[in-house]
């Protein structure tokens, strides 16, 4: 495969169109809850992620799975987290069945906020995949986006 093999060139084009869809949407997500609720994307996202744990068996994610769920290092949610705790929406307290693991849950100050601020994500979403779906190059990944449905 050479660097002006079609193939190749296709998959860049690709990638350059799905890179810059979602940069869209997240500065788009970004300035409206920043002006809205005085939250990041990435605030957002943990409170939402650590909204859905619950107590049952494998209900609390340990800190690799809430890095995972918010795309950043287990270091950088670590610092988020912390940031969050500092503001009074999450609380930290040691797994009572392994001394050594530490959960996160959102407290009610948190909840609320989350509350509040979903309506305006998802408004923002569809604001920026509407926009998008104007695009022709970004029309086909919009449908694919609208079009995914992910396993329960």
């Amino acid at each position: 495969m050479t660097a002006t093999d079609p193939a190749r060139t296709a998959l860049t084009q690709g990638w350059g169109a799905l890179s810059l869809l979602h940069g869209r949407i997240e500065a788009h997500i970004e300035r409206a809850l920043q002006s809205h609720h005085d939250l990041s994307v990435r605030e957002y996202s943990l409170l939402d992620a650590l909204s859905r744990q619950h107590s049952g068996e494998g209900g609390h994610l340990q800190m690799k799975q809430v890095a995972d769920a918010v795309v950043l290092s287990q270091s950088a949610t670590t610092r988020l987290v912390t940031r969050l705790e500092d503001r009074g929406l999450l609380s930290r307290y040691l797994c009572p069945t392994d001394r050594r693991g530490i959960y996160t849950d959102v407290t009610d100050p948190g909840l609320r906020l989350l509350d509040q601020a979903r309506p305006t994500h998802d408004t923002a979403l569809r604001e920026a995949l509407d926009d998008a779906a104007r695009d022709p190059e970004l029309a086909p990944l919009v449908r694919a986006v609208e079009t995914l449905r992910l396993p329960a």
